[in-house]
């Protein structure tokens, strides 16, 4: 098959070797805190200052990490590639952008941005966030963190969905293959007939959905799937 189009699907994996803690596993992301503690509207609801501590934390972080080699191959694919690409990111830290990439979104929200819960204006934010933060756009107390909680629907899915149904490629890198809607992109893209491929360090939930999986660290990986797309 002839490749054109392109999705790409990014998880928790490609950014664990720049430092940013994983979602599950001795101490990932959640350890010390249940999700409904800090990552549903009802938490926020029931104990805002303890989620808005959580993202700050997070926010503060982000600070000291870089992206690495896989986040710098995918940037280099999305500037040489030719036809039509779409990087689709389940992270909310902001190293595909530092290394450049530009035909991407962010499905679950963004760490380095607020929510008006008042407006839905989305504000650039890099400092703490506390409970009862003034949206600069319409002066009301009413932001919070502009990331996807548990229960709520991720973003941009009809754009997602489109450029599912029109790629020859699908992609999905250090994926866990079990949040959804996202572990069921790979169903979708073979549906429409796209070959599909998995790099992740170990195998997922979904590694048997691909008609390909190779496993290793984000890092080797993707630069050197990076090297056979561009025909290096």
């Amino acid at each position: 098959m002839t490749v054109r189009n392109i999705v790409i699907l990014t998880g928790a994996g490609i950014s664990a070797e720049s430092g940013v803690a994983t979602f599950r596993g001795p101490g990932g992301l959640w350890e010390g805190h249940r999700v409904e503690d800090v990552c549903t509207p009802e938490a926020l609801a029931r104990d805002p200052e303890t989620v808005h501590r959580f993202y700050d934390l997070r926010r503060e972080a982000l600070a000291g990490v870089e992206p690495n080699a896989a986040h710098h191959a995918l940037a280099r694919l999305d500037r040489e590639w030719p036809g039509e690409l779409l990087i689709v990111t389940q992270n909310v830290d902001d190293l595909h952008e530092r290394a450049g990439a530009a035909r991407m979104l962010h499905m679950h929200g963004e760490l380095l941005s607020a929510l008006c819960t008042g407006c839905g204006a989305r504000n650039e934010w890099r400092g703490p966030l506390p409970p009862g933060s003034e949206c600069p756009r319409c002066g009301a107390a009413a932001l919070r963190p502009d990331i996807v909680f548990f229960g709520e629907i991720p973003r941009k899915m009809e754009r997602i969905e489109a450029a599912l149904s029109g790629c020859d490629l699908f992609v999905s890198i250090g994926t866990s293959g079990a949040v959804y809607p996202a572990a069921g992109f790979v169903q979708l893209a073979r549906h429409y007939g796209a070959e599909t491929l998995e790099l992740n360090l170990e195998a997922s939930e979904g590694s048997l959905l691909f008609d390909d999986s190779r496993m290793g660290p984000a890092g080797t990986l993707v630069p050197a799937w990076v090297e056979e797309m561009l025909g290096g």
